[in-house]
């Protein structure tokens, strides 16, 4: 049988009894789940979801030249010069990683 690997939130310790519960769990073989509840995640399902709103993602401070014609082509496009930076990084990265 594969052995499931059980992850805790860090910072939060488990207590013995919990460590044996969720040893227990991760024992059961898949045929015992019981999945009549949990919806069926379909393509037309995955199309319709949203990034959780809550999600915050780390940034780092640092110094970043750029040619003077790029960034004021930036600027020129109002506020949040910096926010836009991200953003068109974050797409080269994803359309980098996604056709490897």
């Amino acid at each position: 049988m594969k052995q499931r690997e059980v992850r805790v939130p860090a910072g939060r310790p488990l207590s013995e009894e919990h460590r044996r519960e969720l040893h227990a769990l991760a024992e059961r073989p898949d045929h015992e789940i019981d999945f009549t509840e949990i919806p069926e995640w379909t393509d037309e399902t995955f199309a319709r979801a949203v990034r959780n709103p809550f999600y915050r993602p780390l940034k780092s401070q640092l110094t970043v030249r750029l040619d003077n014609d790029v960034l004021a082509w930036l600027k020129a496009k109002g506020r949040g010069y910096q926010t836009r930076i991200n953003a068109i990084l974050r797409r080269a990265m994803v359309e980098d990683v996604t056709h490897k």
